[in-house]
């Protein structure tokens, strides 16, 4: 089935939300809709779905610091895996990073989603070893 990558659109928000949850991708100690809300405030061209129809059926949420730009957020809706959506968004992002002058883009794959590694692989990303460490300073509520 067809489908077309365009930048988020407010209207969006509770398909988008909706997606998230049906892709494991939201965690009970962040707020999606704050984290749609923030990104909504830097560089909201760089936050994509794709769409069939009236129809979100994948995300990314990207970002460039300057350094190095990243990928959040990648999902693709479970009954239309396969058909090249996520690898539709990933490059739009890419297109959008490289035109910003961003050298190179990262990606985090939370233990447990280990599955995806493949595709990405095949998309161009090497695996390597780190160890992330975090602190948060505004709590969701």
């Amino acid at each position: 089935m067809p489908h077309h990558v365009r930048a988020f659109q407010p209207a969006d928000t509770d398909q988008v939300v909706a997606l998230w949850d049906a892709c494991g991708l939201t965690r009970p100690w962040n707020d999606a809709r704050a984290d749609i809300a923030r990104k909504l405030t830097v560089q909201p061209e760089l936050f994509l779905v794709a769409v069939d129809g009236d129809r979100v059926i994948g995300t990314t949420m990207a970002g460039y610091d300057g350094h190095r730009g990243w990928l959040y957020y990648v999902g693709t809706d479970p009954d239309r895996r396969g058909e090249g959506v996520a690898a539709a968004l990933i490059a739009r992002a890419e297109e959008l990073l490289i035109a910003l002058g961003c050298p190179k883009v990262n990606l985090m794959v939370r233990e447990g989603n280990e599955g995806v590694l493949d595709f990405y692989a095949t998309n161009g990303y090497e695996p390597f070893q780190v160890h992330n460490a975090a602190k948060r300073l505004i709590a969701d509520s």
